[in-house]
């Protein structure tokens, strides 16, 4: 096991052969996003990104309350009020949505409790959504009175649609796991017990994985969410032929002939 330091106690990453754990660790606040963890987290995934040890990134929150429930309301005071404030405030929150659209790895949110707010937004990050069934979702700003940010809102209607993302902005409430589920706001639900474990299966699955093959199409993904003017479609396929010229590839077809699992290296 491998400790990562991050700066605060509030953010820990451990790293167990190519799976990395970023665990969000303020269970006193039910793992609400602090000023210290939002400064954080740019140069965790930086380090995550740069770590080629590193194949699978888990996101979860500690304890069995919370996965995360969103921005530390006891700061909205001192840094959401004042205009210079929030304008640094959202520069911070800009510095995380670029950490983790840097991220080629795939990341697995591993919910359990509450998941609201910005917690809903960190969730929203992740490639997949595994979620016990206690867990709850929503994003509470209409009944706080703040704005909720056009990035915010567009990655929400990009997984659950329009008329979705109509009800949970405007009612402010709680979403159960069986409707996260139906809305598709989550892959899959699990009894809490299973949690850990199913997510760890499947992140041990994808890290087994050729590496090229999964950042290609992580990639693809991304683009294909695009507006069409804005996609890099020749950057994908350059991964794409990446994946032809490497190893991996080679090893791939030397596995299966020969009927073993492969041993993929990322080259």
């Amino acid at each position: 096991m491998t400790v990562l330091e991050t700066g605060t106690e509030k953010l820990l990453v451990e790293a167990a052969g190519s799976v990395a754990v970023v665990t969000l660790n303020n269970p006193a606040k039910r793992n609400a996003l602090s000023s210290d963890m939002r400064a954080a987290l740019p140069g965790v995934l930086a380090a995550l990104q740069a770590d080629a040890g590193v194949r699978v990134v888990v996101v979860t929150g500690a304890g069995e309350k919370a996965f995360a429930s969103g921005a530390d309301i006891s700061e909205f005071g001192e840094q959401r009020t004042d205009p210079a404030a929030r304008a640094e405030f959202d520069r911070g929150m800009a510095a995380i949505g670029r950490g983790w659209a840097s991220l080629d790895k795939p990341v697995i949110a591993m919910i359990r409790g509450f998941c609201m707010g910005g917690g809903l937004l960190t969730a929203l990050q992740a490639d997949i959504r595994i979620a016990a069934g206690d867990s709850q979702f929503g994003i509470p700003a209409a009944k706080l009175g703040l704005g909720y940010g056009f990035g915010g809102v567009t990655m929400l209607m990009n997984l659950v649609g329009p008329a979705w993302t109509a009800e949970i902005l405007f009612s402010a409430r709680r979403f159960s796991a069986a409707e996260a589920l139906q809305m598709g706001l989550v892959n899959r639900v699990v009894p809490a017990a299973e949690l850990r474990a199913a997510v760890m299966t499947l992140a041990s699955a994808i890290a087994a994985n050729a590496p090229l093959t999964i950042a290609a199409a992580k990639a693809a993904i991304r683009e294909a969410g695009r507006s069409p003017d804005r996609r890099d479609v020749a950057k994908v396929d350059a991964m794409v032929e990446a994946c032809f010229r490497s190893e991996d590839y080679r090893e791939g077809q030397r596995a299966f002939a020969e009927k073993r699992e492969p041993a993929f290296t990322g080259r």
